[in-house]
């Protein structure tokens, strides 16, 4: 190694993104996972080298999230834009915990939250990996405004209980938000709701418990509703809530790791859970030190697409649920669980388990899996824009017939 991997080596990155453009077909030049040494080579291949030796594993043997048959996860295929943002922030590496280290990183990704808080109706915020730290903050930011319990619904996603225990505050669950009684006082409680359930999709009642000591909304999944005119009203109620999770790395389309927390007075907010140090020329806010400049991608896809375009390829991706629905409605040997309300459809074959049809399905199909009150559905997300919901009904149809000759053969 020397200064000269440290500069831009136009044929190594020419290379890099030769090998990415390339597509999903397996490449034989390419060594797969087996073929790495199981111990930390004294001497090593040279970065030329690493291109073609991990070109297999990570790029053509990972899932082709774009794909038409990939109907499952939460996770979307990302622009290439976003992928050329990485690469930038990765050759500057800037460290926004010190401003002279990231003197223009630190106002882009202010910049950022000020262009999405509004939609939530809050004043700001900042970014952190992904929603379970989002929803870690904000209960921290609760706490020290005086929460001392945490209510949400059984519903809620886990983070929610992870970071009550690691906050040492109480966690309680409530079957039915409408229940007053079963809901009791409040008034020293953060009360979690969820806009976008991780099994189902569920929407829930975001105005409820006005007199709580802080209300947070967990939009994790469908916080980007909110900038679409045909969808926003489903996230009514959010703009009264004292805090906001989104995780732009499902429905805004951003790679891992991506989210937002937002603060209705994220001045107050931040001042909270802010910690000061003899190295650092400003105070350190909320559970992150060091971090990179993970607004970026986030930033230039807003400016790529805009409010309108992103609102888009979300009412595209709304649409591929409604169709998925409505062709398992129609047909006599499936069954929905119910009508999409966030994008989500829980369904499954009548008489042929879902782990069997999982197991029959082909790698260009994926769809995921939730069990519902004790019982196993397929589960599609709508997060793919490439989505084909005909031929992943189909796919299942075929598993499903797969299935039924293997066990009757």
């Amino acid at each position: 190694m020397d200064h000269a991997d440290f500069t831009a080596d136009r044929d190594g990155l020419g290379r890099a993104v030769e090998l990415l453009a390339e597509g999903h077909p397996p490449d034989a030049r390419s060594a797969p996972t087996e073929d790495l040494p199981d111990r930390l080579p004294d001497t090593g291949i040279g970065t030329l080298a690493v291109l073609d030796a991990l070109a297999g594993p990570v790029l053509h043997d990972s899932r082709h999230l774009g794909g038409p048959g990939v109907f499952g996860p939460m996770d979307p295929p990302t622009p290439w834009i976003t992928w050329a943002m990485h690469l930038w922030i990765a050759g500057r590496n800037q460290n926004l915990l010190h401003p002279d280290t990231a003197p223009t990183a630190r106002a882009l990704e202010q910049r950022t939250v000020a262009w999405l808080a509004p939609f939530f109706g809050m004043s700001g915020g900042h970014l952190t990996p992904g929603s379970t730290l989002a929803n870690l903050t904000a209960i921290w930011a609760a706490r020290e405004a005086g929460a001392t319990e945490v209510v949400s619904s059984a519903d809620a996603h886990l983070s929610i209980a992870k970071a009550a225990h690691l906050l040492a505050l109480p966690h309680r669950t409530v079957a039915d938000w409408s229940d007053r009684d079963e809901l009791g006082d409040v008034s020293h409680a953060v009360v979690v709701l969820t806009a976008g359930t991780t099994s189902t999709g569920t929407v829930e009642p975001l105005d409820t418990a006005p007199h709580a000591r802080w209300r947070h909304v967990d939009a994790a999944w469908a916080g980007p509703l909110r900038l679409s005119d045909r969808h926003r009203h489903l996230l009514d109620g959010v703009e009264q809530a004292d805090s906001v999770a989104v995780s732009a790395h499902k429905w805004l389309f951003q790679p891992k790791e991506s989210a937002l927390v937002l603060f209705a007075d994220h001045e107050a907010a931040h001042a909270s859970i802010s910690f000061a140090g003899p190295y650092l020329a400003v105070p350190n806010v909320g559970v992150l030190g060091s971090h990179g400049a993970t607004a970026v991608p986030l930033l230039a896809t807003l400016l790529a697409y805009g409010r309108s375009g992103l609102a888009a390829l979300i009412e595209r991706t709304m649409g591929h649920a409604e169709l998925l629905w409505q062709l398992v409605e129609r047909h006599p040997d499936l069954v929905a669980r119910s009508a999409p309300r966030s994008g989500v459809v829980c369904w499954r074959h009548r008489s042929v388990p879902v782990g069997s049809i999982i197991a029959h399905l082909p790698p260009d199909v994926l769809v995921s899996t939730a069990v519902v009150d004790g019982e196993t559905w397929l589960r599609s997300v709508a997060a793919n824009p490439m989505a084909d919901p005909e031929f992943v009904v189909s796919a299942v149809l075929a598993a499903a017939a797969a299935a039924v000759a293997e066990a009757s053969g």
